[in-house]
């Protein structure tokens, strides 16, 4: 992809029908259809090659290839604490979303504008609880926007700043995601002590926060961006509302 500093990627073409991971530690892409993209994939330089690194093997491009694993399962990963500024909705909801994304990610930006919002009934309502996990596998920009989201939840503004930087596509590692495009971005997202925030971006806690939501997603295997759990389920790539809507209706 333009502008990946990544030694190895793999964009996938999966698009269209319910994509989910199967295995209890890795995750796999059980289907695929169409010719556009839904989901990014790329190890991040530095990270320590091995089977959960490996951008996943489609079986097959057919539509009669697609299908739902019901029986696929990860760990329960939600962490249900009360004062995360990166998650939203009630620590005890029945439902709990995580999402390993990007900042650079095209198709978490698209679920982060198109669906997301259609899900807000369920986090009024006391339904669903969204955990945000950064995965910044696209480089140093990609590390930077993490630290930089983390540094505005520091000030309670992580969801704002979350917005700010999906506004719209911006080109990979162009510069979009550099210091002061950070600065202006907390600024627009209400963050109201720009020095500090700057202080926290560049700071050890930001650092050792990313890492443990990178290393998280690299033990259970998630390859690509977005990838999802929908209370133990997994989910990969930008997938239709109807498939995030009827996968919360079970798990309530």
């Amino acid at each position: 992809m333009p502008g990946n500093t990544s030694p190895r990627q793999n964009r996938s073409v999966a698009a269209g029908a319910a994509v989910v991971l199967v295995g209890a530690l890795t995750f796999g892409v059980v289907s695929m259809t169409g010719d556009r993209g839904d989901r990014d994939t790329a190890r991040p330089a530095g990270a320590s090659a091995g089977p959960s690194t490996k951008p996943p093997t489609s079986p097959s491009a057919s539509p009669s290839a697609s299908r739902s694993d019901e029986t696929a399962q990860l760990p329960d990963m939600a962490r249900r604490e009360a004062a995360d500024p990166r998650a939203k909705g009630r620590p005890d909801a029945p439902v709990v979303m995580i999402e390993y994304a990007d900042f650079q990610c095209p198709f978490c930006g698209k679920f982060a504008r198109d669906t997301e919002p259609e899900l807000a009934g369920y986090i009024q309502d006391g339904t669903l609880r969204i955990e945000w996990r950064d995965f910044p596998i696209f480089g140093k920009e990609s590390e930077a926007a993490a630290r930089a989201g983390y540094a505005a939840g520091r000030q309670g503004r992580f969801w704002e700043f979350h917005d700010a930087a999906f506004a719209k596509d911006r080109k990979r590692n162009s510069g979009a995601f550099t210091e002061p495009k950070l600065v202006e971005m907390a600024r627009r997202a209400g963050v109201p002590d720009l020095a500090r925030f700057r202080a926290d971006m560049n700071g050890r806690e930001a650092a050792k926060a990313v890492q443990r939501d990178t290393d998280e997603g690299y033990d259970l295997g998630v390859p690509s961006t977005p990838a999802f759990i929908i209370n133990k389920r997994p989910f990969l790539g930008a997938q239709p509302l109807g498939t995030f809507k009827a996968a919360i209706e079970k798990a309530r």
